[in-house]
């Protein structure tokens, strides 16, 4: 169901981003205001460009969320506050914790606004450390984050 979920707000958001740059691009003056003349085929493009918008928002969900690990030893309850300053650094708050899994969310509504509040960044305890799940794009700094904060590299 959260795939289909996404799926559907990302063709959303898409189609709308379509829809402004054609109706600014028509406004003002670059392209006709009819749609027939506008695209080659007339309405038929129309269908064909939401097809491909449909097929684009259909596979992001699978390419744009994810899951990496996080390496930690010991006892995980005891890098909790070291997950939460890593990712009240990186802009995240905690919005829920239950059997030691922690949510957290952007603090910023802009930002969630962005990602249409597809921003939840999920940390697990697992065997040998943490696994964090989320957004792709986002993970790599939060995992990053994470890493430094409670592993510490030396020479």
């Amino acid at each position: 169901m959260k795939y289909i979920r996404r799926a559907v707000k990302y063709f959303i958001q898409i189609t709308l981003i379509f829809v402004v740059i054609i109706a600014i691009l028509m406004l003002s003056g670059f392209v006709s205001k009819d749609v027939a003349v506008a695209f080659q085929q007339g309405w038929t493009s129309v269908g064909y460009i939401l097809a491909a918008f449909l097929v684009m928002s259909a596979a992001y969900p699978y390419f744009g969320y994810g899951k990496r690990n996080i390496r930690a030893n010991g006892d995980p309850a005891t890098y909790r506050v070291a997950i939460q300053e890593a990712l009240k650094d990186r802009g995240y708050v905690l919005a829920a914790e239950e059997n030691g899994e922690m949510q957290f969310k952007l603090s910023s509504p802009v930002n969630r606004l962005a990602r249409m509040y597809e921003d939840t960044v999920t940390i697990t305890p697992v065997l040998g450390g943490f696994q964090a799940e989320g957004l792709v794009r986002d993970l790599s700094r939060v995992v990053m984050a994470i890493d430094h904060k409670i592993n510490r590299y030396e020479d």
